[in-house]
């Protein structure tokens, strides 16, 4: 079950591999934190490290879309994590001497170490062929000014959703994503240092 959840968390790749730009990059910060959305209480525009001054516009676009990504590839990691840890699993095999109720009685981490090696090439190219897409071939790019990468799969059709809407759900969706990686973090840090997670302790599952 792991491998699938792994599999599809990552398609949603946040590495940002962005094209060569065609124009030189202006090296003047015009954009702040106001500009381009998710900020939410209780902590508003919270950026104690002045991330959003560093560079130039382009730099605090990428930033976001990284943001975007990592928090979507999170969301779904933590739920594969616990789809996992609650011992659910897809029927039949991995490969020919794996199968994926195997893998469904060890820890996350260590179903990943079990997927055979051509198995995890499957899963980067994947992960290759999403950043292909979201980075290189929706027009104008989103460090141009054009929109933030979207879901690669699957495409969902937000043509008839008012503005307000749209932000309120993007601001949710970056939340949701924040607190995603806060958890998959935990789950991890649980897993390989006994103790450091007190609310995660003592169980088997992490």
């Amino acid at each position: 079950m792991k491998t699938a959840a792994i599999c599809l968390s990552l398609v949603g790749a946040a590495a940002a591999f962005a094209p060569a730009p065609t124009q030189r990059m202006s090296t003047q910060v015009s954009l702040g934190l106001d500009d381009i959305g998710g900020s939410s209480a209780p902590l508003p525009n919270f950026d104690p490290l002045g991330l959003a001054t560093w560079g130039s516009d382009e730099t605090l676009l990428w930033f976001r879309a990284a943001e975007l990504k990592h928090g979507r590839v999170a969301m779904v990691a933590t739920t594969g994590y616990l789809f996992n840890a609650a011992g659910f699993h897809f029927p039949g095999m991995l490969s020919s001497d794996i199968s994926f109720e195997s893998l469904s009685t060890m820890s996350p981490p260590d179903a990943w170490a079990a997927v055979p090696t051509a198995g995890k090439a499957q899963i980067l190219a994947t992960v290759f062929a999403a950043e292909l897409i979201t980075e290189g071939y929706q027009g104008t790019h989103y460090m141009k000014g054009g929109d933030l990468p979207t879901m690669v799969f699957p495409k969902i059709d937000f043509s008839g959703v008012s503005e307000v809407t749209m932000a309120r759900k993007r601001t949710s969706e970056l939340n949701n994503g924040r607190l995603a990686q806060i958890a998959i973090l935990s789950f991890i840090s649980a897993h390989y240092i006994p103790g450091s997670v007190p609310a995660l302790a003592n169980n088997a599952a992490f």
